[in-house]
């Protein structure tokens, strides 16, 4: 669903401006805490007494399916220690620096084949001919989904990932939720047949094989916790990679003297990665958290059982840690993504996945097409209803 809504930094600029941390009232009706500020966010994301385990959530949040069950189960972001630490143990003896670093003669001859295709029009979407099929076929091939199959993939995860705000999303959001289960039921199935006991986990053809690998002290991750890691790894290692490529095209397009200075010095790309994930990250909000027991937040009261949501977003920008923390600056000496993977325990394991498929699709987006612009005006993008910030459609003249 496509809406033209304001930008919501410039909302969240001026909720800063009041404080760190704001209580709001839901659209159903109950008190939140919204943290827009980064020392308050980053305190957050590392306070032991807020909980990502759904069992904590309120009862109106699970009245309403709002918690982020659903696909991903039992998985890294919705557990808290000592299972959250056991399933990282496992999960990070599979998902590897070397596994990623593997990937790259691959993600390459991906990206050179859909930029040729792109090459015979004059106008494309940049999220439909490129940077989707990029992410997905990268992640699919990681997993070992067939390619017959991807389309199914990125369908369901959009639907897995619309906001339950009607009884209309609410039954997109459990038909892609059945199918995507269903359908990772089955793929676990066919790996555990084809998984080579003799070889370590790093060693697996397939992550979905690594994982089934995986094992410490005799513990393994159970089938809940195989698909739950598999549809997290799926919709993280996907929709926030499109989303991250299209944000931050969109964003060096707005400032077309910053567009105009990388194509100039395309030596700047690492630092400009790294400011574009701190300017226009695809996280706006980090995923709920549950207070288990009366606190104090950055001089809020925080009865148990609140929710608080930081706002990844609002952070990134807080001027107390960044200069000009509302402009884009590809030049900045000490550019950072800030907390756009998250930070502490929950800090995202697929952080080096997504760093290079974004410096690599915009290195090669570059080189291809160096005249690349919007073909729209600006003002008329419209984001997307859903869990990660992203934009309908980025429509572009190759020039």
């Amino acid at each position: 669903m496509a809406a033209h809504i304001p930008d919501p930094y410039l909302m969240y600029a001026r909720l800063r401006e009041k404080g760190p941390i704001h209580r709001k009232v839901s659209r159903y009706g109950h008190d939140t805490w919204l943290v827009t500020g980064y020392e308050a966010t980053r305190s957050v994301l590392l306070d032991p007494r807020l909980s990502r385990n759904p069992h904590h959530a309120p009862q109106w949040m699970r009245d309403q399916e709002l918690t982020g069950g659903g696909v991903l189960g039992i998985n890294l972001l919705a557990s808290d220690p000592p299972d959250h630490t056991r399933i990282r143990r496992l999960v990070s003896q599979a998902f590897t620096r070397r596994r990623v670093e593997a990937l790259r003669p691959r993600i390459q001859a991906i990206a050179d084949d859909l930029l040729e295709d792109m090459a015979r029009y004059p106008e494309v979407d940049l999220l439909e001919s490129f940077a989707a099929p990029l992410s997905l076929t990268v992640i699919c091939e990681l997993l070992g989904v067939p390619a017959k199959d991807s389309a199914d993939f990125r369908r369901w995860t959009r639907e897995t990932m619309i906001p339950p705000i009607d009884e209309e999303s609410k039954a997109v959001l459990r038909r892609g939720t059945l199918a995507m289960k269903d359908y990772l039921t089955r793929l676990i199935d066919e790996w555990r047949g084809r998984t080579s006991p003799r070889l370590a986990p790093d060693e697996q053809p397939t992550l979905t094989g690594a994982l089934i690998a995986a094992m410490d002290e005799g513990d393994q991750l159970s089938d809940q916790e195989l698909q739950g890691t598999l549809a997290l790894l799926l919709m993280a290692g996907h929709e926030t990679t499109v989303n991250l490529v299209g944000n931050a095209m969109a964003a060096l397009f707005r400032h077309s003297d910053q567009w105009r200075l990388l194509r100039e010095t395309p030596d700047l790309l690492p630092g400009a990665l790294e400011e574009l994930l701190r300017f226009a990250s695809p996280v706006e909000m980090a995923m709920p958290r549950y207070a288990t027991e009366d606190l104090t937040l950055a001089g809020a009261d925080i009865p148990a059982g609140g929710v608080v949501l930081a706002c990844i977003a609002s952070a990134n920008r807080d001027a107390a840690q960044v200069e000009a923390g509302d402009s884009l600056d590809i030049t900045r000496p000490d550019a950072q993504a800030m907390l756009s993977f998250g930070h502490g325990p929950h800090f995202c394991l697929g952080a080096a996945l997504a760093r290079l498929e974004a410096r690599m699709a915009l290195e090669s987006l570059l080189r291809r097409f160096p005249g690349l612009k919007l073909a729209c005006p600006p003002e008329s993008l419209a984001w997307r209803h859903s869990a990660v910030r992203g934009l309908e459609k980025v429509p572009v003249v190759l020039g």
